[in-house]
């Protein structure tokens, strides 16, 4: 029978976690009839099936942001137009011009935000069964259970950990009083590094629980190695006691998972294409976006560092998955035009009013009219500002033409050696200075 542990508490993720831990006890099941019974290859394996599931809507979402680039320009123009306008009719004509864009593209203007709210749920629950291992994996629960049902072990347990030196999260884990449960024990037991676990087999030698604790030891250090390290442990525990024990293997491995985080996050922003369309622009979202792309590999990086291994695992799967999966889509959306991705988009959404009784024309049509209206009115700004410069120039022929005149007819009637014959005379040689 499964075990239940301690699973996510977090608000409607934690029944999205429900749903992933059985796909998460279903490939360890798998993995374990195999004879490789591994929590690191399970997570692996979880990764990328979860990934490659939610591949329609990263391609969903990439196609938003191919077209979001074209859409963006007129947008802009649209809220420059109305820009300081404040009054109730400018802010609807606004509203009005801006959705035609969006018509004119086929695109639902909360289209993008209604697949991120799809996809964050399941990013925090793959995460949350990944932290919670014991919780979704009946098999490693069974075998934590036999243990942790000991009263003399659970007791003993608890002035063990409470002795143990950097104890706040295992004692956090563990809890007291009454939230010192069974549970709370096997969970406490599963994060144990090596160097714990080889304590606790120390300490326990003499014990009638000895043989079924040693069982267990032997039990979960397989299925939670992961090449030359356990999963459980952190990559800067790894690296401060491989160093003091000249273990350079092991340094080198934990060395590697902060690095590979930030890597193949690293890679994955270069293959966003959003990254790249908005890495020139100067305004507000593009400079956001840009420090993002620059944080987010670090916040991993460090993240990756500090929590334990299987969640470094989790993480550089799912960063290479996302990036052999955005260079695919990438590839598939270059063979796409604008103009095919708009018939698309189009045909979805007149589908979608077909089946609430509404004719596809008006959504066609009311985009090509409101866009025909801008664009009409950007030719109508553009030609009146070159009449304008038209008319300036005129204006300014026209001053020069009678300045011309004045300076003639005052040369002509001034008297040789006046004061008024020789203010001709500078102003006769600054013009010619000037059109040199």
């Amino acid at each position: 029978m499964a075990t239940v542990l301690t699973k996510s508490g977090m608000f409607i993720v934690k029944y999205v976690a429900e749903i992933l831990g059985y796909l998460m006890n279903g490939i360890y099941f798998l993995l374990d009839k195999a004879g490789i019974p591994n929590v690191a290859l399970a997570i692996i394996l979880f990764t990328i099936v979860m990934y490659l599931l939610m591949t329609p809507l990263q391609i969903s979402q990439q196609r938003f942001s191919k077209l979001n680039a074209v859409m963006n320009p007129e947008i802009q123009r649209v809220q420059a137009k109305y820009k300081g306008k404040k009054d109730q009719v400018s802010q609807q004509k606004m509203l009005d011009e801006t959705n035609a864009i969006y018509a004119k593209y086929g695109v639902n203007q909360a289209g993008s935000c209604i697949q991120l709210l799809i996809q964050m749920p399941v990013l925090f629950a793959l995460y949350q069964v990944i932290y919670h291992i014991p919780g979704y994996i009946g098999l490693i629960g069974d075998k934590l259970r036999v243990v942790a049902e000991n009263e003399s072990f659970k007791t003993f347990f608890t002035q063990f950990i409470e002795k143990l030196p950097n104890n706040a999260q295992l004692t956090a884990t563990l809890g007291t009083g009454s939230k010192l449960t069974t549970e709370s024990v096997m969970d406490t037991i599963y994060k144990l590094n090596p160097v714990q676990w080889s304590e606790l087999l120390k300490q326990t030698a003499d014990k009638d629980y000895s043989a079924g604790l040693g069982s267990l030891h032997e039990y979960i250090e397989r299925a939670t190695n992961f090449v030359v390290m356990n999963i459980s442990d952190t990559p800067v525990n790894l690296i401060t006691t491989s160093f003091r024990s000249g273990k350079w293997v092991v340094l080198i491995a934990a060395v590697l998972i902060p690095l590979l985080a930030w890597g193949t996050q690293v890679l994955n922003m270069k293959l966003m294409p959003t990254a790249n369309a908005n890495k020139d622009s100067k305004d507000t979202m593009s400079q956001t976006m840009n420090t993002m792309n620059t944080f987010m590999p670090l916040m991993s990086a460090f993240f990756c560092l500090t929590l334990p291994v299987g969640v470094g695992i989790y993480w550089i799967a799912g960063a290479v998955v996302r990036s052999i999966q955005q260079f695919v889509i990438n590839k598939k959306l270059d063979h796409e035009s604008i103009d095919e991705i708009i018939a698309k988009n189009q045909k979805k959404m007149n589908d979608k009013r077909a089946k609430k009784g509404l004719p596809p024309q008006k959504i066609t049509e009311s985009a090509h009219v409101s866009t025909r209206t801008i664009e009409s009115e950007n030719r109508m700004k553009a030609e009146a500002q070159a009449q304008l410069e038209e008319a300036q120039a005129q204006r300014t022929e026209r001053a020069k033409a009678r300045a011309k005149e004045s300076s003639a007819y005052y040369n002509a009637t001034a008297k040789p050696g006046s004061l008024a014959a020789k203010a001709n005379m500078v102003r006769a040689f600054d013009e010619k200075n000037l059109k040199k």
